[in-house]
């Protein structure tokens, strides 16, 4: 067991927290592990962590030290995933990208072009007896849905789980990476489908959560083994208040959509650092789109690093103070990295199996239906493939446990909202039964009040009074 590896980085002032603040900030260092932070009355709270970047830290700095680690052992084939956590504008994808995902200045790059380089460069120096292959997926979560960011048509990519391979994204583009100028021209193109918006502390603010998923497949030749291991960077959308923000209509919405899974995302941390070790607790890791991603990095086998990104502004103390706070619970959470956990036998021809992935294996299916079949019915093939999620690299039985589970839970939630829908409507047929009993009663009274029956004022009077208090007739 391993503990989750918190790093903070304190961005330099913006030119709108100088005008607004000066150059005063609200943080003061010990070392590279210690500081304090002060809130908006001036409070002070003592924050210790893995490694502290302040304001003159270099992009080199924090790759190296929180980054180069999980990529070797990536390479080795033990999964790895980075997340970069903080409020907008707090420079979470100037750490993640840097400038621009192509910058050539070696001193701006950020994490994103490091990783590429860095996966290459340990695959140059590996033995010859292995090879290895680089295949690379990029998503972000917008509006609760997972959008494939190489492939803009697939805007509701369903997210499974494997006993053997953990959480996988079924369906998503997978591109096969050969150098790292190709890795950058697709990372490029797939970040300028991120959905991004203005706000008043961001002109370029992302309003999404965007997942860059590397998968690393390690092939013994003189073993005829394959070993696989995943390499995750999340830049997450920021935090939001929107009295600062100034966000309405759409982008209001984005907001409240971000903030609820950055929510969920706190409430798993929170059972995962709040429980009983002699007794298991429930981890609720299906709330959001998120937190289902990021199930993996969080509880299960891989090896994961946290980088909280925070103004040093005192204008923004109260923000930084829970980004602080988060990290500081995510460092207790303990993860399992396994290096033989997904080894598997490569195929084997002479048995007669296929020969590469289960894709592939379908693919070939069709190629020989193809034969025998028109156009129009082997597209109808493929298409019920899809629907049946046999293009996706999961066992049948798990992936019909977890569809299972998907479903069940999903009904227990339809089930919960018509039974909380129908409680209500039973409460307002109550009120109106009480209402029409009450109007009934005085109806009746009424009808018995004295007089002849032409003494219709003092009826009226008589009836007024059953529902005006103290009215005298």
């Amino acid at each position: 067991m391993s503990n989750v590896t918190v790093c903070v980085r304190f961005r330099p002032l913006s030119s709108k927290e100088k005008r607004d603040m000066g150059d005063n900030i609200c943080i003061q260092s010990f070392d590279s592990e210690n500081f304090i932070i002060k809130d908006e009355k001036e409070e002070g709270f003592t924050f210790s962590f893995d490694k502290v970047f302040y304001e003159e830290s270099k992009q080199a700095d924090v790759y190296e030290f929180l980054v180069l680690p999980i990529v070797r052992d990536a390479v080795n084939s033990i999964n790895g995933t980075i997340i970069a956590y903080g409020q907008t504008g707090a420079g979470k994808t100037y750490s993640m990208e840097g400038p621009n995902i192509l910058e050539s200045d070696e001193r701006k790059k950020g994490i994103l072009p490091r990783v590429v380089d860095g996966l290459f460069a340990c695959i140059k120096t590996s033995a010859d007896s292995t090879k290895y292959t680089i295949k690379l997926s990029m998503v972000e979560i917008y509006m609760e849905k997972v959008r494939d960011l190489f492939d803009l048509s697939k805007d509701n990519i369903q997210i499974k789980e494997s006993k053997t391979q953990g959480i996988l994204l079924s369906g998503a583009t997978e591109i096969s990476l050969l150098d790292p100028t190709e890795a950058l021209q697709s990372l490029s193109s797939g970040i300028a489908n991120r959905a991004i918006g203005e706000t008043q502390m961001n002109m370029a603010s992302s309003r999404s959560h965007c997942v860059y998923m590397f998968t690393l497949n390690q092939q013994s030749l003189s073993e005829k083994r394959v070993k696989s291991g995943k390499l995750v960077l999340v830049d997450l959308a920021g935090s939001e208040k929107v009295e600062k923000t100034g966000a309405e209509g759409r982008v209001l919405e984005e907001a409240k959509t971000i903030n609820k899974s950055l929510s969920a995302l706190g409430n798993v941390i929170n059972a995962l650092t709040c429980g009983s070790p002699a007794k298991a607790n429930h981890i609720p890791y299906r709330d959001s789109k998120l937190t289902r991603l990021l199930q993996d990095a969080l509880g299960g086998n891989s090896r994961t690093a946290l980088l909280c990104c925070c103004s040093p502004s005192p204008s923004n103390a109260s923000e930084s103070l829970s980004t602080l706070r988060f990290g500081a619970r995510a460092r207790h959470i303990k993860t399992s990295p396994l290096i033989k956990v997904n080894e598997e036998k490569c195929s084997d021809k002479k048995n007669g199996a296929f020969s590469g992935t289960r894709d592939e294996s379908f693919e070939k299916i069709l190629e020989k239906m193809s034969e025998r079949l028109d156009a129009e019915d082997t597209k109808l093939l493929e298409e019920l493939f899809i629907q049946a999620g046999l293009f996706a690299d999961l066992d049948s039985t798990e992936d019909l446990e977890s569809n299972y589970q998907d479903v069940v839970e999903q009904t227990i939630s339809s089930l919960t909202k018509a039974v909380e829908e129908l409680s209500f409507s039973v409460r307002m047929l109550q009120r109106e039964n009480k209402a029409l009993k009450e109007r009934v009663a005085a109806a009746e009274r009424f009808d018995a009040l004295p007089g002849e029956p032409g003494d219709f004022l003092h009826k009226i009077l008589g009836f007024l009074s059953s529902f005006i208090p103290g009215m005298q007739r």
